[in-house]
């Protein structure tokens, strides 16, 4: 599983506390995408829309996974 690190633009700049919710928002969607073998792109797809969100102001880990999530149509119950 790779790292949202690597998706961070450099004109997006995140304190150390809000890297550690886009880690964990990150992490938290790819386990739900059964994390093993999934494409750079949907790995790309997930990171930006968290990255997005949380420039926005989001720092709900559980909310911007679910957010990136249903950005690929994916939605739980």
């Amino acid at each position: 599983m790779g790292s949202i690190l690597q998706f961070i633009e450099p004109g997006h700049a995140f304190d150390p506390e809000s890297i550690q919710v886009l880690c964990a928002a990150y992490e938290r969607a790819m386990r739900e995408l059964h994390d093993n073998g999934q494409p750079v792109l949907v790995q790309e797809i997930v990171a930006k829309r968290i990255i997005q969100l949380a420039a926005r102001g989001e720092r709900n880990p559980e909310q911007l996974s679910e957010a990136a999530l249903a950005s690929l149509g994916i939605k739980r119950d």
